[in-house]
C-alpha cells in the first residue's frame, strides 16, 4: 500500500506543479501542456483498469472503455483540480459544449491514428487463405446483418416514437443500429488468439463489409434526410448513386490491387534498410491508404485493414507486429479511453431514455445475432460458431457515436434520441465482449467439417532433453537468418518460431522432447537440409570444444574463486535442511539422503523428478571439488525458489573429485528451471566459501546446525 500511494503523490506532483502557474488562456502552449498530462494519465489509468478486469476473468478492453468513461469529461474529467479550473478532460467541452466529440481535437487525432494502428495489426493477423475462403461467407453475413439490424432499428424508432419509416429519425436509428466496433471486436479475438479462426476470419471480413454497406447507407441517408428537411423535399438520387459506386469501386479496387501486389509491396518496404525502418514505413503505407478511403466516403479503419491484409501473407508479417509492437501498447489503449470518454453517462439518468434505450438495445442485439448467427448455419458453421459470429457483430462502440454525432450536429436527432443510442453503444461496448470472450473460452469447434487449410506437413527431429533442443533451435534459427528469412519468436505454451520468406511459410515449435517443423510440402526438403546442415556445424562445435578446454581444469579454477559479498544464504538456507551426520556410502544414496532433507523440510514438489535431475546433471560430470567438499545441483520444475541442503558425512564418500580425496561436506542447490535467478552465482559463491583455509575444518567441527548455519551466512561479513 505504502508502494500505491508513492506512486500516486508522484503522478499528481506535476498536476501540482502546473497548478503553482495558474489558470492560463486556452492558448497553442496550454493546450499542449494539457495533451502530455491526459496522455500521461490515460496510459496509467488504462493499465490499470484493464489489469483489473484481466484480474477477474474480464477483457481487458472493457476496463480501457469503463476507464474513459470514469475519468471522462461527464464524470471525474469534468471535476475541477487545481490548475484545471474546468477539469483534466472538460476544459476543451466547456469552451466548446456543442462540439460533436467532447475532447479537445488533438487528443481525438491520437486516438484517430491509434484505430488505423488497431485495424493495420489486426489485418496482419488475418489468416489470408482463409479470409479468401469465407469471403463469400462474411459477404452473406455482413449484408444479412445490415439490413436485419437497420429495419429493426428504424421500426423501433417508428413503434417507439411514432415516426414515418422514412423520417430522419428512424432513417438514422436504423444506419446506428448497422454499424459493427470492428476494432473491440479485433482486440478481443486477438487476446483469444482467434484471429485466425473461422468465426475470426468470417467476423472481421463480414464487420469490413458491414462498415462499407454502413457508410453507403449513411450516405444515403443524409442526402435523403436533407431533402426531407428541405422546403423542395427532391432527393437527388443521381448524386446518392455516384457517392455508392465510388465507395464500394475504391474499396474493391484496392484490396485486389494490395492481394496482388503484395510481394511487389514488400520487396519496396524492403529497399528502406535497418530493422525497424521497414516496419514504419509499412505503417507509413497504412496511413497513406487510410486517408485515401476516408477521402473516397469511407471509413480510414477500412483502408489500414485493407493494408495490413495485403501485407499478412509476406515475409515482412511478423517483423511488422514485433517491431509496432510497443507503439500498439502505447497507442491503442489511448483509443479505447478515448472511446469510453465519448458516452456522457447522465443522460440515463432519465428513465424515459432508460426504458426506451433499453427496448432499441435489445433489436440491436437480437438483430446482430440473427441477421449475422442464422446465416452462418447454411455455410458449414456450427451452432456455438454461429453464436460466436453473432456476438462478435454486436459492439457498437465509436462508429454508432460518430454517426449519431453527426445526426446530433446536423439537427436530425433530438437529445433524447442522442441519449438511447448513448445507452445501446455503453451496453453493447461493455457486454459483447464478455459474452464472446466466454464463448471463446469453450472448447467446441465452431465448424462443422474442418475448413482451415489442411495442406501443411509437421517433421520431427526427437531430441534427448530440453537443453539440447534450444542449442540446435538456436543454430537452426542462425542458418535461417543467413538464408534470408524474416523469424518472430512467440512464447505461448512452448516456445515457437514463425519464419518467412516470400511466399515460403515455416513454423519451428521447442517441445521438450524434440523440434517439430510445420511446412507445406513443397518445403519439407528444404527444412530436412537445413537441419541436417546444423547437426553437421554443431557436431564441429563440439569436436572444438573437446580440444580447447578440459572440464577439470575449468572446474579447478571455478572452486578458487572469491566469494561474492552481494549474495546473502540468510534467505536462501534454512537451518531446518541441514543434517549433521548423513548415514549413506555412496554417490547416488548421498544424492537421494540429501533430496530426502528438503522433501521433508517441504521445499520441494516431488521427491523422483528433483533425484532425476540432480542424478543426470551428476552423470554428465561430477560435481566433487578438492579438499572433500561436493556441491550437486540442479534447475527443476520441481521448487519453487532456489533452495539449499547441507550434509556432513564424517567418513567421507568417493564423489570423483578434483583431487581423488573422499568428499565429506556436501551441498545441494535447486533452482526452479523456467524462472530468472541467479543459479550459476550462488554456485560460485558457494565454492569460493569452501575454498578458504580451514573451511572444511571449520564445518566437521560444527556441533549443531546452527553453526553450519553461521558458517555460511556470516562467511561474507
Amino acid at each position: 500500500m505504502k508502494h500505491v500511494t508513492k506512486t500516486i503523490l508522484l503522478l499528481l506532483f506535476p498536476i501540482l506543479l502546473f497548478s503553482a502557474f495558474g489558470e492560463e488562456p486556452y492558448s497553442l502552449m496550454n493546450k499542449m501542456q494539457i495533451l502530455v498530462i491526459q496522455l500521461g494519465v490515460i496510459l496509467f489509468v488504462a493499465r490499470v483498469f484493464s489489469t483489473l478486469f484481466q484480474t477477474l476473468k474480464l477483457p481487458g478492453v472493457m476496463g480501457e472503455l469503463v476507464s474513459g468513461i470514469v475519468i471522462g469529461p461527464y464524470l471525474l474529467g469534468g471535476i475541477p483540480l487545481p490548475g484545471f479550473k474546468y477539469g483534466l478532460f472538460g476544459t476543451y467541452l466547456h469552451y466548446f459544449p456543442d462540439a460533436s466529440v467532447p475532447v479537445q481535437p488533438e487528443l481525438y487525432g491520437i486516438a484517430v491514428v491509434a484505430s488505423v494502428l488497431l485495424l493495420f495489426m489486426v489485418g496482419l493477423e488475418t489468416n489470408v487463405s482463409l479470409f479468401l475462403r469465407l469471403t463469400g461467407t462474411g459477404l452473406i453475413v455482413g449484408i444479412c446483418g445490415v439490413a436485419c439490424s437497420f429495419f429493426v432499428g428504424a421500426m423501433t424508432g417508428v413503434w417507439l416514437l411514432g415516426l414515418p419509416f422514412m423520417s430522419p429519425e428512424a432513417l438514422f436509428l436504423g444506419v446506428i443500429s448497422t454499424a459493427t466496433s470492428v476494432g473491440i471486436t479485433g482486440r478481443i479475438l486477438t487476446e483469444r488468439k482467434k484471429m485466425d479462426s473461422p468465426e475470426g476470419v468470417t467476423i472481421l471480413a463480414g464487420a469490413v463489409i458491414d462498415d462499407v454497406l454502413g457508410i453507403i447507407l449513411l450516405t444515403a441517408i443524409l442526402g435523403i434526410s436533407a431533402a426531407y428537411m428541405s422546403e423542395q423535399s427532391v432527393i437527388v438520387w443521381g448524386n446518392v448513386f455516384v457517392t455508392v459506386v465510388k465507395a464500394i469501386a475504391v474499396w474493391l479496387i484496392f484490396t485486389g490491387l494490395g492481394l496482388v501486389f503484395a510481394q511487389k509491396i514488400s520487396s519496396f518496404l524492403k529497399i528502406f534498410k535497418g530493422l525497424k525502418v521497414p516496419s514504419v514505413m509499412a505503417f507509413g503505407m497504412a496511413l497513406l491508404l487510410a486517408g485515401i478511403f476516408e477521402k473516397a466516403g469511407l471509413a480510414m479503419i477500412i483502408g489500414a485493414y485493407v493494408m495490413g491484409l495485403s501485407l499478412s501473407r509476406t515475409d515482412l508479417n511478423y517483423v511488422v507486429q514485433e517491431s509496432l509492437k510497443s507503439l500498439y501498447l502505447f497507442a491503442v489503449p489511448v483509443f479505447f479511453v478515448v472511446s469510453g470518454m465519448m458516452v456522457d453517462i447522465r443522460v440515463l439518468a432519465s428513465k424515459p431514455i432508460l426504458t426506451l434505450g433499453l427496448i432499441y438495445t435489445a433489436g440491436a442485439m437480437v438483430s446482430k445475432m440473427v441477421g449475422c448467427g442464422i446465416p452462418v448455419l447454411f455455410r458449414g458453421f456450427s451452432s456455438t460458431g454461429a453464436i460466436r459470429v453473432g456476438l462478435g457483430m454486436i459492439p457498437r462502440g465509436e462508429v454508432s457515436l460518430i454517426i449519431a454525432g453527426i445526426g446530433l450536429s446536423a439537427g436530425i436527432l433530438t437529445t433524447d434520441i442522442f441519449g438511447m443510442v448513448i445507452f445501446m453503444t455503453l451496453f453493447t461496448t461493455l457486454t459483447a465482449p464478455l459474452l464472446l470472450n466466454k464463448s471463446l473460452k469453450s472448447s467446441k469447434k465452431s465448424t462443422v467439417k474442418d475448413i482451415m487449410p489442411t495442406d501443411s506437413i509437421i517433421t520431427e527431429f526427437p531430441l534427448p532433453s530440453s537443453e539440447i533442443v534450444d542449442f540446435v533451435a538456436a543454430k537452426s534459427v542462425q542458418l535461417f537468418k543467413e538464408e534470408g528469412f524474416f523469424i518472430n519468436q512467440m512464447v505461448l505454451e512452448n516456445k515457437l518460431y514463425q519464419i518467412r520468406k516470400n511466399d515460403i511459410f515455416i513454423t519451428m515449435i521447442c517441445k521438450p522432447e524434440g523440434l517439430f517443423f510445420e511446412t507445406s510440402p513443397n518445403d519439407i526438403n528444404y527444412v530436412k537440409t537445413l537441419m541436417y546442415e546444423s547437426f553437421v556445424q554443431i557436431r564441429d562445435i563440439m569436436d572444438g570444444l573437446k580440444e580447447i578446454t578440459k572440464p577439470e581444469s575449468l572446474k579447478n579454477d571455478f572452486s578458487e574463486g572469491e566469494e561474492d559479498r552481494r549474495i546473502d544464504l540468510k534467505r536462501i538456507l534454512d537451518p531446518g535442511c541441514i543434517r549433521l551426520n548423513l548415514k549413506q556410502n555412496d554417490k547416488k544414496s548421498i544424492i537421494e539422503e540429501l533430496v530426502d532433507i528438503l522433501d521433508s523440510q517441504y521445499q520441494i514438489y516431488d521427491r523422483k523428478s528433483v533425484f532425476d535431475a540432480v542424478w543426470e546433471r551428476e552423470l554428465s560430470f561430477s560435481t566433487g571439488m578438492k579438499n572433500g567438499f561436493a556441491i550437486p545441483h540442479a534447475r527443476t520444475d520441481q521448487v519453487e525458489s532456489i533452495t539449499l541442503a547441507v550434509g556432513i558425512h564424517r567418513k567421507g564418500v568417493d564423489f570423483q573429485s578434483l583431487d581423488g580425496e573422499p568428499s565429506r561436506v556436501f551441498v545441494l542447490l535447486l533452482s526452479p528451471k523456467n524462472k530468472t535467478v541467479p543459479h550459476i552465482q550462488i554456485l560460485s559463491h558457494i565454492a569460493a566459501i569452501m575454498s578458504k583455509d580451514k573451511a572444511i575444518e571449520r564445518i566437521l567441527n560444527s556441533k549443531t546446525p546452527q553453526d553450519v548455519y553461521r558458517f555460511f551466512t556470516d562467511s561474507g561479513d
